[in-house]
């Protein structure tokens, strides 16, 4: 009979354990990155580009220039609230694909409201107001995905995308009809600069940015703290488990997509009221397939989502500069967010394989990789 391990001797063989763990974390996470980069610069060979001096750019202008790097703070705003919202349903094996849609509905609100009500309320009342409006927004226009959800087991991938169709058709609606301002250009009347949120002294940096950190971390401890996070995680990997424990589904599905709609309508605030101070018609920044890896990369976890949004905030501002010099389209960075999530699967494939000890190369392909 062997005597029971020590304490420290169990820490020592369980330390590979977790160290293993947390290397293919990383590799998972980053991995992907480092291929579509790769890969990224193959195909800025092809097109008879230098792909050393269009990363440089990147860097250039997203980072070294004091306002490249404040434009790529800024950024983080929106992606931080949106991200953080997809996390919470994503937690519970949810999909909420109608990110635009909920965006554009609320920004659309907040531009037509915004001048009327910061020309009469003072501005950290008005700004709160807007923002709830906002978030209220978000949060109605996922109602009717999540009850056939919740209710008819209805697919909410097909649901939500329908209703990000309706939600862009009717924020051009209100830009063009009873929000539109007196310009020519369809678009809504513009908040003054004095009315909107708060720069940091000395920068373009909003106060915006602090309200998305801040939100990250608390969605951080709801999700990881407190039961409720612990019901989403439940519910995300088993429903039938999550039934049988006693768990409202029904009830949990409507509450992770409205919280989900309403980060994502903070963010439309935050970007309205923040940056641009109005909206035209047709404007859509397409956040939301964009910050779909993100917060895959970063494993659902709301805490990880920030370095990752840095990363993102940097390759879209700095991206934008490096095509202009390389005379390649403005959205020639979403090859890179196509290939990250290309090459994403395939790590998340291969990881899955060699967890169930299955053998990553065909018996065939093996052999000649070793006879090589």
């Amino acid at each position: 009979m062997t005597a029971p391990a020590k304490p420290a001797d169990a820490v020592r063989d369980a330390s590979p354990g977790r160290a293993g763990a947390i290397a293919d974390g990383v590799v998972r996470s980053v991995g992907p990155i480092v291929l579509a980069f790769l890969f990224c610069g193959l195909l800025l060979l092809l097109l008879g580009r230098d792909p050393l001096a269009f990363y440089g750019n990147i860097v250039t202008a997203g980072v070294l220039r004091p306002s490249g790097l404040q434009d790529s703070i800024t950024r983080m705003a929106p992606v931080l609230l949106i991200a953080a919202g997809l996390v919470i349903v994503f937690r519970a094996n949810l999909w909420n694909l109608g990110t635009d849609g909920q965006f554009l509905f609320a920004a659309a609100m907040v531009a037509g409201l915004g001048p009327i009500v910061l020309a009469v309320v003072p501005g950290p009342i008005g700004w709160l107001f807007l923002m709830a409006v906002a978030m209220a927004v978000g949060a109605m226009w996922t109602v009717i995905p999540a009850l056939l959800k919740a209710r008819y087991g209805i697919n909410e991938i097909i649901t939500t995308m329908m209703m990000t169709f309706i939600g862009v058709g009717v924020a051009n609606l209100l830009v063009k009809g009873p929000f539109k301002g007196t310009t020519m250009v369809p678009q809504t009347a513009v908040v003054p600069k004095a009315l909107m949120l708060t720069d940091i002294p000395g920068t373009s940096i909003h106060i915006g940015v602090f309200v998305a950190l801040a939100v990250v971390v608390i969605v951080h401890l709801a999700l990881t703290r407190t039961s409720f996070g612990t019901r989403l995680d439940v519910l995300g990997a088993n429903p039938r488990a999550a039934v049988h424990l006693g768990i409202d589904v029904q009830r949990l599905t409507v509450t992770a997509f409205a919280l989900s709609g309403a980060l994502i309508g903070l963010a439309a605030a935050v970007d309205i009221l923040g940056i641009f101070g109005y909206m035209r018609a047709d404007w859509n920044p397409a956040y939301g397939l964009k910050v779909v890896p993100i917060v895959f990369l970063a494993r659902l976890n709301a805490l990880a989502i920030v370095p990752f949004a840095i990363f993102f905030s940097i390759v879209s501002i700095g991206g934008e500069y490096a095509a202009r010099q390389a005379s390649l389209p403005s959205d020639f960075i979403l090859y890179v967010v196509g290939l990250i999530l290309i090459f994403m699967v395939i790590t998340q494939y291969l990881s899955d394989k060699r967890a169930r000890g299955e053998r990553i190369l065909p018996r065939r392909a093996a052999k000649a990789a070793a006879d090589v």
